[in-house]
């Protein structure tokens, strides 16, 4: 490094050189520009000046040997075959690599005149360099090779620097970068296709394990809910009408099997089953299991004979199995059946699978085995259900319930021995509504044991109101619904009301009906039921004896009070079996000391008739229907007037 003064003083980090101050860079540093000088051609010498304010007062110079400039410019690029060089605006090459024979041609390229296009590619690059635009072209050498010339102003210096590529290594390391790409974009297309590939099979076998979930049923291995569903839809949806009949299929006391024989016994029942149905369906045909213990059908018959004989067919298939036991290990499986004729393929999957389960739950016991198709008549009767089970609560804290009174009357003498309390609802809207509507209604959900404890309360609180204007009461009965033995500790509830309104013992008898010993509780609890009902004060009646499955055994195991023989027993009295049996009744109710009381009796004959065989007391028509309260009374004391005349 040197400080030039503009005196021509040098002060130099090295040895001085002399004349420093001639040199036409320094020259042009001491005027107020940048400068370049060359030193014996092999240094370098760069200037620029030095100012005091605005005013120059030297220059200062630094320098560099040209071989480490050229070490410096020496192109690492396209594996070393690329060659740079700087020139100036001219042309001349100042600073060369050290490879010369390639410039030393371009040197001739400047200094000759060139023809056609080349002598105008080089032409439009001096006037660019003059102007200090950057820029590259391609020409053939004077040895023909192609060769690529990229040039680059250095603005400090007016300097160009020069770069000059072989054409075909330029391609070369194109095609080189363009297949690596190429390489990368591939792998990368490779790889991203077998994520896609792992990532469908991921999903394919998810939706299979989804699919099976759905639509596979997880005990039997069959169709599931959902899957019939799906399936119904579709094979409903160009249908005819009645080309199609849905069946619900329960299998009935499913429970006992689970209870008796493990629950993987039921599950086995289950499988069974399905497997059975299965094979009774043809093309066109669905079988899929339901809730719990049922299955649902779709078969293509719509005729009511073709569906039952086909479910017969099905039935004994399944039961089937038993050809292989023995007698006494015999296991007949029986199933409630409800059976829908598609007529609207067009209708809610929902509501015709709910027609035929609706049309299976209608099944009373008797028609065990027998299918029932759902009419429009169910539907109606369940609408009149939803409606008396809403208006239930409000019509009994309303009062809408009233006791009416029928007479029991004694043969023997005549006189009234007695009443049974029945309920009517009068509702102002719908009027009168009749027993046989409402009360299977309140049975079914539950309500009737209100209803129960309500008319029971009327009639103590009747019976009360009588002993308070001094005059005599009599035995009434009142129903006792066989909903009422869920509860181990009913008897205390009515034993509470008699003991608030002050009713003697004997004055109160609970009728039964005689399912109840068969149905919701054993027989040995009935029994205990009956006897408490004896230590509370009141009186048991069996009710409808012979109605159904009556057994003379249930007299010796049940200590009843009464016996109402149904009128089924007196509509053909004329037959000598008739009075056979009555006869046989009644003395056999005398011997256990049983009264036997015979209802519906509306006709004089049969008055006549029971006289003869001695029983105890009659109810029916032909002595009074059953009255309001204030009405019984009226006929009660019009009665006594007659008989206290005769």
């Amino acid at each position: 490094m040197a400080v030039i003064g503009m005196d021509g003083t040098v002060v130099s980090t090295s040895e001085a050189v002399e004349n420093l101050r001639e040199l036409p860079g320094i020259r042009d540093s001491l005027a107020g520009r940048r400068g370049v000088s060359f030193l014996d051609g092999q240094t370098i010498v760069c200037s620029v000046p030095l100012y005091e304010g605005e005013k120059v007062v030297g220059a200062l110079a630094g320098s560099r040997e040209k071989e480490n400039m050229q070490r410096m410019i020496q192109a690492e690029s396209f594996g070393g075959q690329g060659l740079t060089c700087i020139a100036d605006e001219g042309g001349k090459v100042i600073i060369s690599p050290t490879e010369l024979e390639p410039f030393l041609q371009l040197d001739d390229i400047f200094k000759k005149e060139s023809e056609g296009e080349t002598a105008q590619k080089i032409y439009q690059m001096q006037e660019n360099m003059k102007i200090g635009c950057d820029g590259v072209f391609s020409f053939v050498a004077v040895d023909g090779t192609q060769l690529v010339l990229s040039y680059n102003t250095l603005k400090s210096y007016g300097w160009v620097l020069l770069t000059l590529v072989p054409a075909d290594l330029i391609s070369y390391e194109t095609d080189k970068y363009i297949m690596q790409t190429f390489c990368i974009v591939a792998g990368t297309i490779v790889l991203f296709l077998f994520f896609l590939l792992c990532l469908l099979y991921i999903q394919k076998n998810n939706r299979k394990q989804l699919e099976k979930i759905a639509f596979v049923d997880a005990v039997t291995g069959g169709m599931s809910s959902m899957a019939f569903r799906l399936r119904l839809m579709a094979l409903l949806e160009n249908a005819p009408p009645d080309r199609y009949t849905v069946v619900f299929l329960n299998i009935r006391n499913f429970k006992l099997i689970n209870e008796s024989f493990g629950s993987r016994a039921g599950d086995d029942t289950l499988r069974y089953c399905m497997r059975v149905l299965e094979r009774n369906i043809f093309q066109g045909e669905l079988a899929g299991r339901g809730e719990e213990d049922s299955y649902y059908l779709c078969l293509r018959e719509s005729k009511e004979s073709a569906v039952r004989a086909r479910l017969e067919g099905i039935t004994e298939d399944i039961n089937s199995f038993n050809k292989k036991r023995e007698a006494d290990t015999a296991y007949c499986l029986a199933f409630r059946q409800g059976a829908y004729v598609v007529e609207e393929p067009q209708m809610d999957i929902t509501i015709i699978q709910d027609r035929a389960k609706t049309a299976c739950l209608w099944q009373q016991d008797h028609t065990l085995g027998e299918c029932v198709f759902y009419d429009n008549r169910f539907m109606q009767s369940l609408r009149q259900e939803h409606e008396l089970t809403a208006l239930f609560q409000g019509a009994l804290d309303r009062g809408e319930f009233l006791v009416y009174l029928q007479p029991k009357v004694r043969l023997s003498d005549g006189k009234t021995a007695g009443a049974e309390a029945l309920v009517r609802w009068r509702n102002p809207q719908r009027g009168m509504i009749f027993p046989s509507d409402f009360i299977p209604v309140l049975e079914k959900n539950g309500s009737i044991c209100k209803l129960d404890r309500y008319i029971f309360e009327k009639v103590c609180e009747l019976l009360a109101r009588r002993m308070q204007e001094g005059k005599a009461i009599f035995p009434v009965s009142v129903n006792l619904s066989r909903q009422h033995f869920k509860d181990p500790d009913f008897l205390r509830q009515f034993s509470e009301i008699a003991d608030k309104y002050h009713i003697p013992d004997g004055i109160l008898e609970l009728e039964l009906t005689e399912s109840i010993f068969f149905d919701d509780q054993g027989i040995e609890f009935v029994g205990k039921c009956i006897r408490r009902m004896h230590r509370l004060g009141f009186k048991c009646s069996l009710d409808d004896f012979g109605s159904g499955y009556s057994s003379l055994g249930l007299l010796r195991e049940f200590d009843v009070d009464t016996i109402k023989l149904d009128r089924r027993f007196f509509l053909d009295i004329s037959q000598p079996k008739a009075e056979d049996v009555l006869i046989c009744l009644t003395e056999l109710g005398r011997r256990l000391g049983v009264q036997i009381v015979a209802e519906g009796i509306e006709k004089q004959e049969q008055i006549a008739f029971l006289k003869r065989v001695r029983c105890d007391m009659v109810q029916g028509y032909f002595y009074s229907r059953p009255l309001p309260v204030e009405e019984f009374w009226e006929w009660l004391e019009k009665r006594q007037e007659g008989e206290g005349n005769q």
